[in-house]
């Protein structure tokens, strides 16, 4: 395994630390990350294992219905504003971290495009990249 993965707010109130390798890395282009990111997309390497996550500090929460249906909760410091994770009520071990809230955000690779269908013409993201109309299976 390579260093674990480190990250937070940006004021420092809320930090984690990361003990596993993501298992999905991807940028998303549905309607609720756009507005989240207030940008065309949203940047996220999601891990297999809450049990791997420490958090340090409390993060103000928002739940929301997502494209897919299923309920995604939004943890951002309530302090600063800064989104830093998600978490999915139908998949509970998931943990998801906005890539722009990592110490280091070159650790970021991008392996597809999520909710494509959603995607504004101005949005480049890497052409190169699988683009799924929704979320893959």
């Amino acid at each position: 395994m390579s260093d674990p993965f480190t990250g937070g707010c940006a004021c420092g109130a809320i930090r984690y630390e990361i003990a596993a390798e993501p298992i999905f890395m991807n940028d998303c282009q549905c309607r609720d990350c756009q507005r989240a990111s207030g940008t065309g997309h949203g940047s996220y390497l999601t891990f297999p294992s809450r049990a791997q996550v420490k958090v340090a500090g409390e993060a103000a929460r928002w739940g929301m219905v997502g494209d897919s249906g299923n309920v995604k909760t939004r943890a951002f410091c309530p302090a600063c504003g800064s989104p830093v994770y998600l978490t999915f009520a139908a998949m509970p071990d998931l943990f998801t971290i906005h890539a722009a809230s990592l110490d280091d955000p070159s650790r970021y690779a991008p392996q597809a495009v999520t909710y494509g269908v959603r995607a504004h013409a101005w949005d480049h993201v890497d052409p190169a990249l699988p683009k799924f109309e929704t979320m893959p299976a």
